[in-house]
């Protein structure tokens, strides 16, 4: 999730870089950076910072220059540094590339060019790896070069690459990670989204995975791995620019909602051995018999992310067996702990800043037990002080109300359980193949729970559920901490106060406040809880509530007693809250909407809490 942006023509290249970063700053922003030609040389200025900060490095050395490639960065492999910034360049400085995505072999690739080829890598990426790899391939011909290194690459990429030898052309390749050719006249452009182009050109092409292209000038040339020419179409971009920085959807919370599918995707990325069936987390660096000998966990987390701490905790204790204790961060350090030294602390932060959470790490870090930061930034305070990170790689979040982060930190806490129960070999290897199975498949269920039939179930609900001012979100076992998370993003976004209760607790209170028609959510997704669960939806069915159901499509019971009703794909008991909550989102996102609020930033919120 980083910004590329790359142009050859005769306009003045630095400055259409600049501006199209700038435009591109809401999918990274760590760092920056541009390769210009320049008399016969590529001229690479990059730092750690903001478009703005590369601006002034810049000041006016750009202005004769017609070719570039720059980018701006969200931190994956390495902290947000000078060196790690992009583009990267070959040993000699003939290439530069800059590359948005996940390099999967790149350690392997680095040690062949370290040890084979003799090459010195300057920075922690995986992306320098193809610069190298590129200059090591080409004899000539960069085209040529790039689709040969590419093909000794697994992972995702939008790869840009310039060559001091070949003047007036970038060569780029697409698999898994969006490029977007931009045509004018006498010149082109090359970007990571539309709103970097819309300034110069409103006619584009999209790339397709696999896909290579040349751009000089004036031509533009498509290819298959094959080296076949592909004709492609041009699509005319009637978007407006404020449209296009969140791709084409009316609010970032939205998009953020549709990009899960390539969200959990690059969470899972790496991490399970197809072959095996095992989940192999690298990151997980503590000795196999510590692990065994285990006696507690604490999961340490503030808000949305304590929620999927409480999922973490259920599904950690059912697969690795080890007690674990979910705690409100605010709340950890005054109630006094008992610690010893087989235990583990899991702290969980989208940003890496939060306070709170930061001092509950802090805290168990000073009483000597190890920390695994479960977190979306490179480079975050959480990130650095912690004894060992697992990275979520869910790309910048901008809405304040969390989507993606919380879908990607429900899936490493999956990774993480199935890890412990494989290496403490107590995970019954069926189960675990089950387990492996479904989380691959996550994506692809994800895409299905968000087509638009199913959107348009949930705007039609919504439309009852705008004219209330209280609702209830139900649930038993998994489906009660997503019925929390689902209360909690309709009153953030909304502001219609939503409360949450284990459905069983209906009778002890809350149901004093059901009345004819009131919203009531229930979720309904877990098997062996499932008849209880409805006999609570009878409760409510008796004061009158408007029950709206999330169940899975294998569960046929369930319609006749409801009001209206969403259906998920058929999915483990213990996966589903990964699929569940996704039309919780939607839920609270269009209710927001229909009633007028600021979705992206609602009232008296903050994205990141970086104070007690």
């Amino acid at each position: 999730m980083c910004g590329i942006v790359g142009y050859t023509g005769t306009g003045e290249a630095g400055r259409v870089l600049v501006e199209g970063l700038k435009k591109l700053e809401y999918r990274g922003y760590d760092s920056a950076g541009v390769a210009l030609h320049e008399n016969g040389r590529l001229i690479v200025t990059k730092a750690a910072g903001s478009v703005a900060d590369l601006e002034k490095m810049l000041n006016d050395q750009y202005q004769a220059v017609r070719v570039g490639i720059g980018h701006t960065r969200w931190a994956t492999h390495g902290p947000p540094t000078d060196l790690n910034a992009h583009p990267h360049s070959s040993a000699s400085g003939d290439i530069v590339v800059v590359h948005n995505g996940i390099i999967e072999n790149h350690r392997s690739l680095r040690r062949k060019l370290g040890e084979e080829a003799g090459y010195k890598f300057r920075s922690e990426t995986d992306s320098e790896v193809l610069a190298h790899l590129i200059e090591h391939c080409y004899d000539g011909d960069l085209l040529k070069a790039v689709r040969k290194a590419m093909s000794q690459v697994d992972g995702s990429y939008a790869l840009v690459a310039a060559c001091t030898r070949e003047p007036d052309r970038l060569v780029c390749a697409r698999k898994d990670s969006p490029l977007i050719i931009g045509l004018g006249a006498g010149e082109n452009f090359v970007a990571s989204d539309v709103p970097a182009l819309l300034a110069h050109t409103r006619r584009a092409c999209v790339m397709d995975d696999g896909e290579f292209a040349s751009l000089t000038p004036g031509k533009v040339e498509v290819s298959g791995a094959d080296g076949k020419l592909i004709k492609k179409d041009i699509l005319e971009i009637n978007w407006d620019i404020e449209a296009a920085e969140k791709g084409g959807y009316d609010h970032f919370m939205l998009k953020e909602i549709m990009e899960q599918p390539v969200a959990v995707r690059e969470t899972l990325r790496q991490r399970i051995d197809s072959a095996s069936g095992r989940v192999d987390l690298a990151e997980f660096d503590l000795p196999p018999e510590q692990l065994r000998t285990l006696e507690k966990i604490y999961i340490i987390a503030c808000g949305t992310a304590y929620h999927a701490g409480l999922i973490g905790k259920m599904v950690i204790e059912k697969l690795a067996g080890i007690p674990v204790e979910v705690e409100v961060a605010s709340e950890f350090r005054y109630r006094g702990p008992l610690f010893n030294t087989n235990q583990l602390a899991i702290v969980i932060s989208q940003s890496g800043e939060t306070a709170d959470t930061l001092a509950g790490l802090r805290l168990a870090r000073s009483k000597e037990l190890p920390v695994l930061a479960i977190t979306n930034v490179v480079g975050s305070s959480v990130s650095r002080e912690a004894d060992l990170v697992l990275y979520t790689w869910a790309g910048p979040e901008i809405a304040v109300a969390s989507t993606k982060a919380y879908v990607t930190q429900l899936v490493a806490l999956y990774l993480v359980a199935v890890y412990l129960g494989q290496t403490r070999n107590i995970l019954d290897p069926g189960l675990a193949a089950g387990l492996v199975k479904g989380l691959l498949g996550l994506p692809g269920q994800l895409k299905e729970v968000l087509s638009d039939e199913n959107i348009a179930k949930i705007r039609t609900y919504c439309n009852h559920l705008v004219n209330w001012d209280n609702a209830f979100f139900i649930g038993r076992s998994l489906d009660y901490p997503v019925a929390m998370e689902g209360a909690l993003k309709l009153k953030e976004i909304s502001y219609i106060h939503a409360e949450a209760c284990a459905a069983g607790e209906l009778k002890h209170g809350p149901l004093a406040l059901i009345e004819e028609g009131a919203p009531v959510v229930v979720l309904a997704t877990q098997k062996a809880v499932l008849e209880k669960t409805l006999s609570n939806v009878q409760v409510v069915n008796a004061r009158g509530g408007a029950v709206f159901a999330i169940t899975r499509e294998d569960f046929d019971d369930v319609e006749r007693q409801v009001d209206s009703i969403f259906y998920l794909p058929a999915v483990n008991d213990i996966l589903a809250p990964v699929l569940s909550v996704v039309p919780t989102q939607l839920i609270a996102y269009y209710t927001a909407v229909a009633r007028g609020c600021s979705v992206d930033k609602p009232r008296n919120l903050a994205k990141s809490v970086t104070v007690e």
